[in-house]
């Protein structure tokens, strides 16, 4: 067998099929894509063999929803409640600060994070996605590019009308791109109108791409819907046919019976954020209901700004814990189910099912090795639990994407580490200032 690269490892963890562990193989990668998984004794011819002695290895984690540029408002205004945390920081620093520049910025930062905690595909949704685009594309991570719609003006744009055409522009832009797949992002109900939801679905439907939506976050977002629309959320949306296979539904934490059945007969998938939810107070996603309905569930980490970091791992543990802790059953989101939804699940809810979210032969070459020779991380008993229950983002050794080496030893490869952290600390001082009243 010949190959462009092999990785030899005592534990690989494929996520398909669930729960299967397999034991002193090697992951072969031909092209950019698995060409196999064969036990160690298999001769391989390979322009680079890897023998990883302590390590698992795994498909990269997918963040199926944050705002990547948000990571500059990382600690900006903590420990408040959500509606005094948006009307009087983040807005008014948005709005004073956001340009091309500040995405940049706050991207690379984002992206450097991301990558060296394992994350090898995110879901954006922020303003100025050409900028988070090609940050994300130049240093070889996978994204899904939500392009925001809005019924608010901002410097990013001043109607409906502009978003969506600067929208379709992006598309265009941007589809063919093998690392960025173009998905349309109205916020929320409650801030798109709805002439303009029904513009987004027409648009959406024309080119053939998904939806990336915050949807029932809030008790306060239902109750206004219901003061306002004399109906709750998602039956609003689907009513404006909003509700079908490609909606990526964010949060959701508001949800009865006849809304999880709805979401399951629909195709919906749904991006629980535990930490976010947790730290505003905003509700508990009904993790176990959901899955019980047959609903595909995501996991992501929502924004810096909110969380207050973009840790799957993190996430990954919340979740399970947090589904076993409301239920009283310690069975429910078994540590197989939340590597799933870390990775697989988060695939298939950006439409990237068939590429990325798990070792199989055929998908892209998407990689992490994590080193569990630590003393947090042995003896080990079972790969999969240590991975959700005890193992950390600084064990993460070595990221592929696609194939392609992104962080070797810990050290990012294709980002200036450096440079990014100045200019990170640079926008410190822009932001304090603007959210203590002074000028940018």
């Amino acid at each position: 067998m010949e190959a462009d690269l092999c990785i030899r490892a005592p534990w690989i963890v494929p996520v398909e099929p669930r729960g299967v562990v397999l034991h002193d193989h090697a992951l072969v990668i031909r092209e950019g894509l698995i060409a196999a998984i064969v036990p160690q004794s298999t001769r391989v011819t390979a322009t680079t063999t890897l023998n990883l002695a302590h390590h698992v290895l795994m498909p990269g984690f997918v963040n199926a929803h944050t705002h990547a540029a948000m990571t500059l408002f990382r600690g900006l205004a903590d420990d408040l409640p959500l509606h005094q945390w948006l009307n009087d920081h983040i807005w008014p620093a948005e709005g004073r600060l956001v340009d091309n520049d500040f995405v940049r910025d706050g991207t690379a930062l984002a992206v450097l994070e991301m990558i060296k905690g394992g994350v090898t595909c995110f879901s954006d949704m922020y303003f100025f996605p050409d900028a988070t685009a090609d940050v994300a594309s130049a240093a070889g991570l996978r994204a899904a590019l939500g392009l925001v719609v809005i019924d608010l003006p901002t410097a990013f744009a001043r109607s409906p009308e502009e978003y969506l055409s600067r929208g379709v522009a992006l598309c265009d832009k941007w589809r063919h791109n093998p690392l960025i797949k173009p998905l349309l992002a109205p916020h929320a109900p409650y801030s798109v109108s709805d002439a303009t939801l029904a513009r987004v679905r027409i648009q959406a439907d024309e080119l053939d791409i998904g939806l990336h939506m915050h949807i029932h976050e809030t008790v306060g977002e239902i109750d206004q819907s219901l003061t306002v629309h004399g109906m709750r959320p998602l039956a609003r949306l689907d009513r404006l046919g909003i509700v079908h296979p490609g909606l990526v539904a964010v949060h959701m934490t508001q949800l009865t019976p006849e809304e999880m059945a709805l979401c399951a007969e629909r195709g919906v998938s749904v991006v629980h954020c535990p930490e976010s939810n947790l730290k505003i107070a905003a509700g508990i996603c009904p993790v176990p209901q959901l899955i019980q309905h047959g609903v595909n569930v995501a996991l992501g980490t929502d924004g810096a700004a909110s969380n207050n970091d973009l840790d799957m791992f993190g996430e990954m543990r919340t979740a399970a814990l947090l589904a076993k802790g409301i239920s009283g059953d310690p069975t429910v989101v078994p540590a197989p189910i939340a590597l799933e939804m870390a990775t697989l699940n988060g695939a298939r809810a950006l439409g990237l099912g068939d590429r990325i979210g798990s070792l199989v032969a055929g998908k892209n070459a998407d990689i992490i090795a994590i080193d569990l020779n630590t003393p947090a991380t042995q003896p080990v008993f079972d790969p999969i639990s240590q991975l959700v229950y005890a193992a950390c983002r600084e064990q993460v050794s070595h990221v592929w994407i696609g194939g392609r080496l992104l962080m070797r030893g810990r050290q990012a490869l294709t980002l200036d580490e450096r440079a990014i952290l100045s200019r990170a600390t640079s926008w410190r001082d822009k932001i304090r200032s603007v959210d203590q009243g002074g000028q940018p």
